[in-house]
């Protein structure tokens, strides 16, 4: 981390509730979440924000990761590409089916639904400017409602900010979340080294 953050000894009121969840989820506070602490209102905020799109979110978990790991290529970002290739090996049934994914979600063995979802979310990661009506058009073709599709422009855009924001402060991925498999690990390292 390039930047002073709150530590857990430091931590109080709601910035010590949101670090003891966390580490009563995972065992430890991801850097992902301590790096908002540079300025301590934003963790909170940052925090209600997330919340609030992932509790809303009307797709489901497999999509929100699959999402992430193509913009987090796109972005490039090697902290959301590690943790989320690792989270969608259960998903997709193997290391090799997250690889290929990664690697041309077109010829992946995806459903068309999920390439349109893909297709969609990597334009915004790329370049949002792009899209156009044609591109919910056939989102919708494939059976996508709005919310849904509002749904899918939220998490790829949160993913670029967040990503982002995470390379730009130095928060990178924790131990826990790099791949055994050296090949894999690589394959999921898109931007900075880990």
């Amino acid at each position: 981390m390039f930047l002073q953050t709150i530590s857990e000894a430091e931590a109080t009121g709601r910035i010590a509730e949101i670090y003891d969840k966390q580490k009563s989820q995972l065992g430890f506070v991801m850097e992902a979440t301590s790096c908002f602490t540079a300025r301590p209102d934003l963790l909170p905020l940052y925090s209600d924000f997330s919340n609030g799109i992932r509790a809303g979110f009307s797709l489901g978990v497999r999509e929100w990761r699959l999402i992430t790991l193509i913009c987090a290529k796109r972005i490039p970002s090697t902290y959301c590409s590690q943790v989320y290739a690792r989270q969608l090996i259960d998903d997709l049934g193997s290391k090799e089916a997250v690889l290929a994914a990664q690697r041309d979600f077109r010829n992946a063995g995806l459903s068309d639904r999920d390439v349109e979802m893909l297709a969609y979310a990597e334009k915004i990661a790329v370049d949002a400017s792009r899209i156009t009506e044609q591109d919910i058009e056939r989102l919708r073709r494939v059976g996508f409602s709005d919310r849904q599709i509002c749904d899918i422009a939220l998490c790829a855009s949160f993913r670029c900010f967040v990503s982002r924001y995470f390379d730009a402060v130095g928060a990178g991925p924790e131990v826990v979340f790099l791949d055994e498999d050296a090949a894999f690990r690589e394959a999921m390292t898109v931007g900075k080294p880990c």
